[in-house]
């Protein structure tokens, strides 16, 4: 082994550490979608970054910081109607449209009225970020149905 090959050998375990990862929710079709990040520096490290990317092309297009969280955690996405999505992540959520893709606000308790159909959520499995969509008796349960007159 040369020397020049040293210090190579030295840095790749660290390039190789490095995890980023995307799921995506399609919602009417790939061109409709919200796709979380997850991004974590070290496989050690025991919290990830995230991002969600609120897409509805070609409209609009926009990267949301999430923050950081657990790298193993994992966000369930309801619709509450008019192109707006709810993320919960434990006892955090945020809420992102889809109609401009701008909207993006932190939520400090539920809506009044009400989180909306479960769509599934985002989770790590084996080792990688996928989207598990709610079965359709459970989206068919939460959503809120008019009273009939």
């Amino acid at each position: 082994m040369s020397w020049k090959t040293l210090p190579l050998l030295i840095v790749l375990p660290l390039l190789v550490a490095c995890s980023d990862q995307r799921a995506a929710f399609e919602i009417d079709s790939s061109q409709h979608s919200l796709t979380l990040i997850r991004v974590q520096n070290f496989f050690w490290e025991r919290t990830a970054t995230y991002a969600v990317v609120a897409a509805r092309m070609p409209e609009c297009m926009r990267r949301h910081d999430i923050g950081s969280a657990s790298a193993d955690t994992r966000f369930e996405v309801y619709s509450p109607g008019n192109d707006a999505w709810i993320f919960k992540q434990g006892k955090r959520m945020f809420v992102v449209e889809t109609r401009t893709c701008q909207g993006f606000a932190r939520l400090d308790e539920e809506p009044a009225e009400g989180m909306g159909a479960l769509q599934g959520s985002f989770q790590m499995r084996s080792g990688n970020l996928i989207f598990v969509a709610a079965p359709k008796s459970a989206t068919a349960a939460d959503a809120v149905t008019p009273a009939a007159n």
